[in-house]
């Protein structure tokens, strides 16, 4: 069949086409069917069910995650009392600030000791937390390599929590060395610094209300 023949067709006569012009319209058609069902009905469908899929992967992996958890359960809660413990035996170990003015005696006393020369040792400005403070102390001694490393060993031997930090080493004269540090100590919160803190929490909830 032409296409002269195509054209001669008549539209209100579709019964009397030739069968092959028939099946060519009616499979035609069907595409256009289905063009326009997936573009005004099915691609929100198929959005949404590629949607709910992500979902239940979601959901399967938050379940799977808080299984796990639960299982684990009686396994944190020691992990936490442990750690709970364990930090209040730290705390335990800070000094309050009355014992602070004889933790920095033994600190000098522990460089002394080992006849190392003090060029500075100057308390700084101190940071406070909910659970303690925190109290610098600016170093700078010099002394052998010897006496140095017997001074970071006394250090570290202290009853109380002492830290040394940001240390610096240079060579000065007669074969010595110098050092720089801070030495960090901490004390425990007294009770009007405790309730400071109270108070300042207790207006903070009161502006969120």
């Amino acid at each position: 069949m032409t296409l002269d023949d195509l054209r001669n067709l008549d539209p209100k006569d579709a019964g009397n086409w030739p069968i092959q012009v028939q099946l060519g319209s009616l499979i035609v058609v069907l595409v256009l069917t289905i063009a326009a069902g997936y573009f005004y009905v099915w691609s929100a469908q198929v959005e949404e069910l590629d949607a709910g899929q992500a979902t239940e992967v979601q959901l399967k992996t938050e379940f799977i995650d808080k299984k796990k958890r639960a299982i684990n359960l009686a396994e944190y809660k020691q992990q936490l009392l442990e750690i709970q413990q364990s930090f209040g035996a730290l705390l335990k170990q800070l000094p309050n600030r009355s014992e602070m003015e004889t933790l920095l005696t033994e600190i000098n006393q522990a460089g002394v000791g080992r006849g190392l020369l003090f060029e500075l040792f100057k308390p700084g400005l101190e940071i406070k937390t909910a659970e303690f403070v925190e109290a610098p102390i600016s170093i700078k001694v010099t002394g052998s390599y010897h006496d140095l490393a017997a001074f970071v060993s006394d250090i570290a031997q202290l009853s109380r929590i002492v830290i040394l930090s940001d240390i610096k080493l240079s060579t000065s004269k007669d074969q010595l060395l110098t050092m720089e540090a801070t030495i960090k100590t901490y004390r425990a919160l007294d009770e009007a610094e405790l309730q400071a803190i109270r108070q300042a929490e207790a207006e903070a909830r009161k502006k969120k209300k």
